[in-house]
């Protein structure tokens, strides 16, 4: 697709980088049929074609409306149209650039900025964990649509003691501990039964995918820099030999830290070498699943009956890390299901999403939740934060990480 790239976009690192991603475009629109939003709403400017479009015009120098940017708000950047695409199209990375454009020419309702700053501010920082065990405490007294972002209290357990000569560093993430601490127990306990020591950086924090993807980039890189530094002297040593992500929604925001840091001389190359070390958790079942085999028990694989599993975006598409939970965990002697319908759809949680596009949102996680309950599951797996809690808030059946399955089975 070729570009003339207004003047003041011309020779700047986002107009550079937007025009070689737009070139790659044919317009051939395989991208529209594995569309969520299009999927709901039929209007190819809520499809990545039509978003596409919309972005290459602002750079042209058209100026942006408030629609131009709803309908850039509306997608879900689940990048399930990257999957498809036949040409390589990095939509995600271009979508951020869009964004960015829109939001510094199209002003926001006070409302609308409110919302997004209480959002960007408020899940990274320290004041999110109290605030978080508060709503627990009167959780039963709130409204359902509050409720449904407020999970009940858990009991994380207890984090192993032992040491190993293996190490890995894992990220605690900003809300995943007080959301659902037994994630990162699990996480740990699990890699301690296969002689893996997990360690964290106390002064690691979010991974900077919430600021960044509500166009506070530097906020987010902020956020970056801050774990680089933090993780930096463990991946000097080679203490630690990866870098474990049991989010997938951060694993992919750490695995692209070298390309947003880029162009920062004092970060770009350590960037890189961070988005090399990271690794999905489940990337590590090949190695895990004969060192855990002998350790499970058979009345757990048993009792844990089928359990339906969705894949998160971030994984399937982000990562492009498709069928391996579901198939090593099955070596494992469980019982896993993938839908066959629509399994590299969205289920509406996609970070922010779900706050901002609360109608598009359930949707896209009722239909999700149809395909998972036709397979008549005793509960259901995924490996994401987000992914859990929205699919929770819609069903009767525990939505729980995977690893917490593997967990529970352990000797």
């Amino acid at each position: 697709m070729q570009t003339n790239l207004a003047p003041e976009y011309q020779n700047t690192p986002d107009g550079i980088e937007a025009e070689a991603i737009l070139r790659k475009c044919v317009h051939c629109g395989f991208c529209t049929a594995t569309c969520p939003t299009y999927q709901l709403l039929g209007d190819e400017l809520d499809g990545p074609r039509g978003r596409i479009y919309l972005m290459k015009q602002v750079l042209e120098g058209q100026t942006p409306t408030r629609k131009t940017q709803m309908h850039l708000d509306r997608c879900l950047t689940c990048r399930n149209c990257e999957s498809t695409c036949p040409s390589g199209v990095q939509y995600g990375h271009l979508v951020d650039i869009g964004r960015k454009l829109v939001d510094a020419k199209v002003e926001r309702p006070t409302s609308e900025k409110l919302v997004r700053w209480a959002l960007k501010e408020g899940l990274p920082s320290p004041l999110f964990a109290p605030a978080m065990k508060m709503g627990q405490m009167v959780r039963g007294l709130l409204p359902g649509s509050l409720k449904a972002k407020v999970p009940a209290p858990q009991n994380a357990g207890a984090w192993p003691t032992r040491t190993h000569a293996r190490k890995v560093l894992m990220l605690a993430g900003c809300v995943q501990p007080s959301m659902s601490p037994n994630i990162n127990t699990a996480t740990a306990r699990v890699l301690d039964a296969a002689g893996i020591q997990t360690v964290t950086a106390p002064k690691a924090g979010c991974c900077g995918a919430v600021k960044f993807h509500l166009n506070d980039h530097d906020g987010g890189k902020d956020h970056m820099r801050a774990n680089i530094d933090a993780w930096w002297p463990l991946v000097q040593s080679g203490e630690v030999e990866a870098i474990v992500m049991n989010a997938s929604g951060c694993g992919v925001m750490v695995k692209d830290y070298g390309h947003v840091l880029k162009d920062d001389p004092k970060y770009a190359d350590k960037a890189a070498r961070i988005g090399a070390l990271t690794r999905d958790l489940s990337e590590l079942l090949p190695e895990l699943v004969p060192l855990l085999k002998d350790k499970l028990k058979p009345e757990a694989l048993q009792a844990a009956g089928l359990q339906a599993y969705h894949p998160p975006c971030t994984l399937q598409h982000g990562q492009q890390l498709k069928g391996g939970v579901e198939k090593h965990l099955t070596d494992l002697g469980f019982q896993i299901k993938v839908t066959a319908n629509e399994s590299h759809l969205c289920c509406g949680s996609a970070g922010t999403y779900s706050v901002l596009n609360p109608d598009l949102s359930k949707q896209l996680r009722d239909r999700k939740l149809g395909h998972l309950n036709a397979l008549e599951p005793q509960g259901v797996l995924s490996a994401n934060i987000g992914c859990i809690t929205h699919l929770q808030s819609g069903s009767g059946l525990p939505v729980r990480h995977w690893v917490e399955l593997v967990d529970g089975a352990l000797i």
